[in-house]
């Protein structure tokens, strides 16, 4: 590949429910199959073909334990690489690790995402060419705040609450307090499993994520009334454990300025019954994303280092 291909900066929030970039968010699911019904979503690399955005994979102890997250990220790129009208580019990653293993995650990621450092494949029908330039890992939840950095006040705690863990960061004058951030693994996918248990229970039958995130989105959903009403008594409940959360951490939840992020944002807002002045919800899911791509186009600009978009 040449050096005169197209630099391109493309940031990826890699959730073990969702894989989110700054414009596209679809399930993290992957599934290799012998012959696509239809080429759209449809990953074809090394000789495989692989159906993007299904059921979604199990949670992983180590995302670099498989392929599932790099073939992940490969369709990530092509559909940012598609909305630039490119085939053929030089990329830059900028991704994210959990606030609390970031420390001992991000360069085990970072080289996990290198890979082969050029590749092909063809996403949805199309082919691309990719050349992997380098790979810059951020502290998950530090990212969904970056672009309100400076309407913070001198203490704010910020609480990122994704698929698996349940992030808080504290920051000081807008800047990180290493010692005090810390990860939870109480996120969305083990309160989805509590509420399939708690229907188990109640009515001898499994409804599924699908069917609860469908209320944990919208807040309604076309389920019989008394399967609506175990969800949302049991997301009161996880509303409430989250802020026992941060405040086991120390936290005064009455005083300290505290935004909650990522896919749990807008359960805070609903479910957990708390009106507070000093409590604000950043709900989009591609929030760490946009943050990642400011971090990284920031760092490269400062070194006058040219790129697309």
């Amino acid at each position: 590949m040449s050096k005169d291909d197209e630099l391109i900066v493309i940031a990826i929030d890699h959730g073990f429910e969702g894989i989110k970039t700054p414009h596209f968010s679809f399930t993290t699911g992957i599934s290799e199959i012998d012959e696509p019904i239809t080429q759209e979503n449809v990953l074809f690399y090394d000789g495989k073909n692989y159906r993007i955005g299904t059921q979604r994979i199990d949670v992983l102890e180590d995302k670099t334990s498989t392929d599932a997250f790099r073939l992940l990220s490969y369709a990530a790129i092509a559909m940012e690489m598609d909305r630039l009208g490119l085939k053929k580019a030089r990329v830059v990653l900028a991704v994210g690790s959990p606030i609390g293993r970031h420390a001992k995650e991000k360069e085990p990621f970072r080289q996990y995402l290198m890979g082969d450092r050029e590749v092909k494949f063809r996403f949805s029908g199309k082919a691309y060419i990719i050349y992997i330039e380098n790979v810059v890992v951020y502290p998950q939840c530090y990212g969904a705040i970056v672009p309100r950095l400076t309407e913070l006040q001198s203490e704010e705690v910020i609480v990122d609450i994704g698929s698996w863990t349940v992030d808080t960061l504290y920051l000081i004058n807008r800047s990180p307090d290493e010692s005090r951030c810390g990860s939870d693994p109480n996120g969305l996918i083990p309160c989805m499993r509590r509420i399939d248990e708690e229907c188990v229970k109640r009515f001898n039958t499994k409804i599924g994520e699908n069917l609860i995130k469908d209320v944990m989105i919208s807040g309604s959903s076309d389920l019989d009334p008394a399967y609506v009403g175990v969800i949302e008594d049991e997301l009161k409940k996880y509303t409430k454990r989250i802020y026992h959360i941060v405040r086991e951490q120390g936290v005064n939840v009455n005083v300290t300025p505290i935004t909650f992020v990522g896919g749990g944002a807008s359960l805070m807002r609903r479910y957990a019954g708390i009106d507070k002045k000093n409590i604000h919800y950043i709900e989009d899911i591609r929030a760490n994303a946009k943050g990642y791509e400011i971090l990284i186009k920031t760092y490269l600009r400062s070194k006058n280092i040219e790129f697309k978009g």
